[in-house]
């Protein structure tokens, strides 16, 4: 089946999760142990870390999830047009200089942009509109990223030609359920691929910066002076110096949450905004328990009680394990419960999205 124009699907002026996959060329292992080569480039592993960290300080752009493996990286995106929509002209300047600076220092990093270099975007109403709808763009993050890669990569090898698929992969997340099972099925990825038998062995996952969060919160000495509240658990490590600073917080606390954008109190990521009805602890919880069952000689049983978000969703664990097992083949366009995506229309002609057989007879045999 042919792959849908990304117009079809992307709207930078809306609030859209997705899920984006992009592939190294003809599948060289170009980020690990690659065998045609016989070289190892793990390391590129931590270049990839450490660009998305940028661009979820500086793109009105969500990073909910990810996963960086050898041939291949996953990420779960939610794009933020609300949150652009709350920066003055001058922070629009100086976070696309941030991400495209003028100037480096010796280390090569970003430096701050002059009052002349904010001037040429913000004194120019038409580049400047240009600027803010590319900050909240899914296309321009990876567009940006895959390319810092790639030039990186090829000055590293001192060779040239394409290092990704000529287009990356994304696949819209219209329900929670598309949410937490597509989040799960990335942060699962090294698992399933037997490269980690544990969640907090996962390298490169946004599920190993979470578990270490948590872990640091706990072994750190209490503190009333600098306590945050993070999911509602008191932690004594403050909230920009957390593994996880730079990742969306799983809890959407949707009881006591203000209303609106929540742009973020630190410079880490954009907004402060969760992206499911649970705590990070109960997120963790069912990584955990569908990791056991997913991973092949794997010590432990099913707990007594499932997860209760699994209940609170209307998902039977048989159901749930399918989607995590399967969830890139089930869905390949847009992903959700077929109910829910069968009142969803493309952007430009209107048309219905399809809908695998697959994914209708495994949710109808779960009704």
């Amino acid at each position: 089946m042919a792959r849908s124009n990304r117009c079809e699907v992307v709207d930078p002026s809306e609030v859209q999760v997705f899920h984006v996959i992009s592939r190294t060329t003809r599948a060289c292992w170009l980020f690990g142990e690659d065998a045609i080569s016989g070289k190892n480039y793990d390391h590129r592993k931590v270049w990839i870390e450490e660009y998305l960290q940028r661009f979820a300080a500086c793109f009105a752009i969500d990073l909910l999830s990810f996963a960086i493996l050898s041939n291949h990286f996953h990420l779960v995106l939610r794009s933020r047009a609300d949150i652009v929509k709350t920066w003055d002209d001058t922070e629009v300047a100086r976070r696309w200089l941030m991400i495209c600076p003028e100037r480096r220092d010796d280390q090569g990093n970003p430096m701050a942009p002059s009052a002349s270099e904010l001037d040429r975007i913000r004194k120019c109403p038409k580049k400047l509109a240009e600027i803010r709808e590319r900050l909240s763009n899914i296309s321009w993050w990876m567009r940006l990223l895959n390319q810092r890669i790639a030039q990186r990569a090829h000055m590293e090898d001192d060779t040239r030609g394409h290092f990704f698929e000529g287009r990356f992969k994304a696949v819209p997340l219209v329900d929670e359920e598309a949410v937490l099972a597509c989040s799960v099925y990335v942060d699962l990825n090294l698992i399933r691929a037997c490269l980690a038998e544990t969640i907090e062995l996962s390298d490169h996952t946004s599920a190993q910066r979470r578990v270490e969060s948590v872990q640091a919160s706990q072994q750190a000495p209490p503190d009333e002076s600098n306590a945050s509240v993070v999911d509602n658990t008191p932690t004594a490590v403050p909230q920009a110096r957390r593994a996880d600073a730079f990742l969306s917080p799983v809890n959407l606390h949707e009881a006591n949450a203000p209303v609106g954008p929540q742009p973020s109190k630190t410079n880490a990521r954009c907004s402060d905004k969760g992206f499911l009805t649970m705590s990070e602890e109960n997120y963790l919880e069912v990584l955990d328990w569908s990791a056991r069952h997913l991973a092949a000689g794997k010590r432990g049983c099913t707990p007594k009680g499932y997860p209760p978000i699994l209940e609170r969703l209307g998902l039977s664990p048989t159901l749930w394990l399918s989607l995590v097992a399967n969830f890139g083949s089930l869905f390949s366009t847009i992903a959700g419960r077929p109910d829910h995506l069968d009142t969803k229309r493309t952007k430009q002609t209107g048309r219905r999205f399809y809908v695998p057989k697959q994914a209708r007879d495994l949710f109808g045999q779960a009704a």
